[in-house]
């Protein structure tokens, strides 16, 4: 979905909501100080109850944000609004109206949201082995609880569980196995 989204400014918002896990409104309000490419980190501020985090920055991430960047080069904002107000982020419709566009001609017909992304983020790291606890602190979650919610048990995970159980019961030694 992302390779396919036309527009760079969208192609890119959409891969920081997914690299991150970030909410729409934590991406629209990133500014240039909140980037810190030394460390990899980005500073979100005032997230979800008013929490500042700071989250680990994927280089691919980085390099999508610099070309982006260069093409407007807003002392402040990383998504400026284009037009006269350049001193606000891009709109949030924009946004869901752009990713309803590429699912449009993807020929995808699920409704899917921004905060889709953010789900698909959470999946895909828990598909790789990522603890819950570890995704909690990327989400920025209070309760592990609410963490919980955004996982789902895919094929893939199901394999891996089947995997994983075999493997377990395999290095048991039975006696009656041996008569």
């Amino acid at each position: 979905m992302i390779s396919h989204t036309r527009a760079l400014r969208y192609q890119v918002f959409f891969l920081v909501l997914y690299s991150m896990g970030l909410r729409l409104s934590e991406a629209l309000d990133l500014t240039v100080n909140d980037i810190d490419s030394h460390t990899m980190q980005v500073h979100i501020r005032e997230g979800k109850g008013g929490k500042d985090r700071l989250l680990p920055l994927p280089k691919r991430t980085l390099s999508a944000l610099r070309c982006y960047w260069s093409t407007h080069r807003h002392t402040q904002l990383l998504f400026p609004s284009i037009g006269k107000n350049t001193q606000v982020p891009m709109d949030k419709g924009s946004v869901q109206k752009a990713l309803k566009k590429v699912m449009t001609e993807l020929g995808i017909n699920k409704s899917i949201s921004p905060h889709s992304l953010r789900h698909c983020f959470a999946t895909h790291l828990l598909e790789q082995g990522i603890d819950l606890r570890s995704l909690q602190i990327l989400l920025g979650h209070h309760s592990l609880n609410t963490t919980a919610k955004y996982t789902q048990l895919t094929p893939l995970k199901q394999k891996d569980n089947v995997t994983a159980l075999n493997q377990l019961t395999n290095r048991l030694s039975i006696q009656w196995e041996a008569s």
